[in-house]
């Protein structure tokens, strides 16, 4: 059989979802990362759980309120946190453990869980049609592009927020428009791992490079490339081994940054500070 199955059109569809995905968590993982915003995305996708179940309990399509939710959610906590001067962590536990209670209550109220509901917790990339890869690859250039262009603000914002603000750069504005990214970035992968592992595929590529020591934009290639690798990977070992893609491809990560770590200790890469080094 080899890799006969490569030419299946839903393995084609599921690569090319997978990669596009892939790209924008590590683009905007490791801003995250950088920002020490790593469970970010994992509040974010709780908050997306609360959303999906809001739109099966209305009977609207699961994608646009979880956007909706996500979005107006996270927008809200930062504009909490900067009003209230909550910190990051206990503001990131706030919007957790609120999506987690609001989606269960939704979901028992829409009499349980779904065949559909359990593709958006754990992934399905392989079920994804043509008019979703198209969506996928449309919104995912979006955010890509959006990073690319604001990239010189962006890394002034991540590394020294005062800084920022006194080389003229609108710090308050950037950071509604990085949320609204980032959550937009949690959507769109939930095809590929499902709402439970997003965190990993937004984190692990991201702590993996910046392990390497090398500067920002080395960084961002090589966890891009690892991100990009490990999906592939995922992917193309699930369908002949019978194996879930999502847990695939986040234990594939699990391994490289093991692997990682076990070689910087070994004395192969660079054991200075890593974001003085890519600063």
């Amino acid at each position: 059989m080899g890799l006969d199955f490569l030419t299946y059109g839903f393995m084609q569809r599921a690569l090319i979802t997978g990669i596009a995905a892939a790209v924008c968590c590590a683009m905007v993982g490791l801003y995250l990362v950088l920002k020490r915003y790593s469970l970010f995305g994992d509040a974010l996708s709780h908050m997306a759980f609360g959303g999906i179940a809001l739109g099966y309990f209305l009977n609207v399509y699961p994608i646009w309120t979880a956007t909706a939710v996500s979005v107006s959610a996270a927008m809200g906590i930062t504009k909490l946190r900067k009003s209230t001067k909550i910190s990051g962590d206990a503001a990131i536990a706030v919007m957790l453990s609120s999506g987690l209670g609001m989606g269960v209550i939704l979901v028992s109220a829409a009499h349980g869980f779904t065949i559909d509901l359990f593709s958006f917790l754990f992934g399905s990339v392989l079920l994804t049609n043509t008019s979703d890869t198209l969506s996928f690859i449309g919104i995912s250039g979006g955010v890509i592009a959006t990073l690319l262009v604001f990239r010189k603000p962006l890394l002034h914002f991540t590394f020294d927020e005062e800084q920022a603000k006194i080389n003229g750069v609108s710090v308050e504005k950037l950071n509604y428009l990085f949320i609204a990214l980032a959550a937009v970035t949690v959507i769109i992968t939930m095809r590929l791992v499902g709402i439970l592992l997003i965190s990993a595929l937004i984190v692990l590529p991201n702590i993996t490079s910046m392990m390497m020591g090398k500067g920002f934009k080395k960084t961002m290639i090589i966890s891009i490339s690892l991100s990009v690798a490990a999906t592939m990977i995922g992917i193309i070992l699930s369908y002949p081994l019978n194996l879930a893609p999502s847990g695939s491809i986040v234990m594939i990560l699990v391994a490289m940054y093991v692997g990682t770590l076990l070689a910087r200790h070994a004395g192969l890469f660079s054991k200075k500070a890593v974001l003085q080094e890519i600063s």
